[in-house]
């Protein structure tokens, strides 16, 4: 399952179909971090939505019960006005749009990611894990 392509999905969705699938996928990509094989960086994007007080909104992501909402200011307080705005016009939209589009996106990314609340299936397993530790250690 390659939830970058989900992800992008979602926004042409939620934006319109006027924005090309690739040019929103990698907008994404830069948005949200990618994984060294070029998916989405779905532990670090956790990590960074946690480091926002924001756990208990993605924990229910992450788990098998109802997703709660983020609110676009939060979206925007998580990756910051400057990114949201770069992001959005590399887009060829505008922030507003943008920060709608990631309001509904982002729990299912996550939500997606982590069938049964299980996100090391996503990351690469334990060794992915160890792996994620020793980035953030370094």
């Amino acid at each position: 399952m390659d939830i970058m392509k989900i992800g992008a999905e979602l926004l042409a969705n939620k934006m319109g179909s006027g924005i090309q699938q690739n040019l929103i996928q990698s907008a994404l990509g830069n948005l949200l971090g990618q994984s060294s094989g070029g998916g989405l960086n779905i532990a670090g994007l956790v990590g960074k939505l946690q480091g926002g007080d924001l756990g208990d909104v993605v924990g229910s992501w992450l788990g098998t019960g109802d997703n709660k909402e983020i609110s676009e200011q939060q979206v925007e307080g998580i990756f910051g006005a400057d990114k949201i705005k770069e992001t959005a016009e590399s887009m060829g939209t505008d922030s507003s749009s943008l920060l709608s589009g990631l309001k509904s996106a982002l729990p299912q990314m996550v939500d997606k990611s982590s069938p049964d609340g299980n996100i090391l299936d996503s990351i690469g397993g334990v060794s992915g894990a160890l792996n994620m530790a020793k980035n953030l250690l370094s």
